[in-house]
């Protein structure tokens, strides 16, 4: 983790020891990476520390895979272009118990994954995907025929549109206009047409939304606190339970 208050004089603020990183993708609290060994998950919750700043893992969030290259993070689904084990779609609705989905079974389905990129047209959402040696395919995940469009983050249900073959082996690719339309999971603020966008978030303001009073994250609990039988699961370190 660098610091970059000086652009052009960057200093390393944190180390975490991975075997062979590749790519990373950040979204809210939570920071994913890949590696020889997969995906890691880690809790940057606390990166913002002067005295302490921590890239803490989560390892009940790791998805090992054989050869995960790139990452794309779009809403509450993780995409991972796996090379070989082509595209990899995870929900990560709660990000330190993610669920991996089968393998895609449809004809024509990514073999030589290098890079993804999840974009939007209109009411569809698309991966593009950089298959190596087969070239670009585009996967619509979204269509307004399908059932369960609407929503934060509807279900993905892929299907294979296009093929391009490439001179050379396809290894990456551009980024694409995301689903949301004022501010994207990176934070970084994005064209809305007909509209006017909203700006980045600060970091102050993001913490807002994920800290209480006392400095702690919120957390919550499958318990209902006016039962006095489920009271006691409730009280923990800090105001709101900890």
């Amino acid at each position: 983790m660098l610091d970059l208050g000086d652009p052009l004089a960057p200093k390393v603020k944190a180390k975490v020891e991975m075997t062979d990183a590749r790519a990373s993708a950040v979204q809210f609290r939570y920071l994913w990476v890949t590696d020889a060994e997969g995906v890691k998950l880690f809790d940057i919750t606390h990166i913002d520390d002067r005295e302490n700043p921590r890239l803490d893992p989560v390892a009940s969030g790791t998805v090992r895979l054989g050869n995960a290259r790139k990452v794309y993070l779009a809403r509450t689904y993780m995409y991972v272009a796996a090379k070989e084990d082509g595209l990899i779609i995870v929900d990560i609705t709660r990000p330190a118990a993610p669920v991996v989905w089968p393998r895609l079974a449809i004809a024509g389905a990514p073999t030589d994954a290098e890079d993804v990129i999840v974009a939007s047209t209109n009411a569809s959402l698309f991966a593009y995907v950089a298959d190596g040696r087969n070239g670009i395919k585009v996967l619509q995940l979204t269509s307004p025929d399908n059932a369960g469009l609407y929503g934060f983050s509807p279900k993905p249900t892929p299907e294979m549109i296009a093929w391009a073959r490439t001179p050379s082996p396809a290894l990456a690719l551009s980024k694409g206009l995301d689903r949301d339309r004022a501010v994207d999971e990176t934070g970084g603020q994005i064209a809305v047409f007909g509209r006017l966008g909203a700006r980045p978030l600060t970091r102050p303001e993001m913490e807002k939304l994920f800290l209480n009073r006392e400095g702690n994250v919120y957390k919550v609990r499958d318990s209902d606190p006016k039962d006095p039988d489920q009271a006691a699961a409730w009280r923990g370190p800090g105001k709101f339970g900890g």
